[in-house]
């Protein structure tokens, strides 16, 4: 689907936010990406049938099918998987430090460029393998 609308998560403390940067101002909370994202549909769709019903222009993409697609920060996607990956772990997927890796989870510290590829590459290699497991 070429309709593809992107949807930022972050992680804030406590619980996960996301945005929808083509609809300033719509945006939705919740204690895991998957109540987040829930939420964040929920608030496209009432945001969309808002805007219609005030008149207000919409971007064309959600004139039809779109399909929401999630972004996360290094921090948010760090702390989203910190109760399955330690950083150990994490350290032998990416080849990053894991001190450095705990101050990418707390925010303390910003990936470069270069440091968000690794930990994309990684989770990437790793969903691969893992799909081609057969028990």
């Amino acid at each position: 689907m070429d309709n593809k609308v992107i949807v930022d998560i972050y992680y804030s403390g406590r619980n996960f936010s996301a945005c929808v940067p083509l609809l300033p101002g719509c945006v939705a909370t919740g204690s895991t990406p998957k109540e987040v994202n829930q939420h964040i549909k929920e608030a496209v769709d009432l945001h969309i049938k808002s805007s219609i019903e005030d008149g207000d222009d919409i971007p064309a993409i959600f004139n039809g099918a779109y399909e929401l697609v999630y972004h996360f920060d290094a921090e948010g996607l760090l702390n989203y998987y910190k109760g399955i990956f330690t950083k150990t772990a994490l350290h032998r997927l990416t080849g990053i430090n894991s001190k450095q890796l705990h101050h990418y989870a707390s925010g303390s510290k910003k990936p470069r460029r270069a440091q968000i590829e690794k930990l994309e590459n990684a989770f990437h290699e790793l969903g691969r393998e893992l799909i081609e497991v057969k028990l």
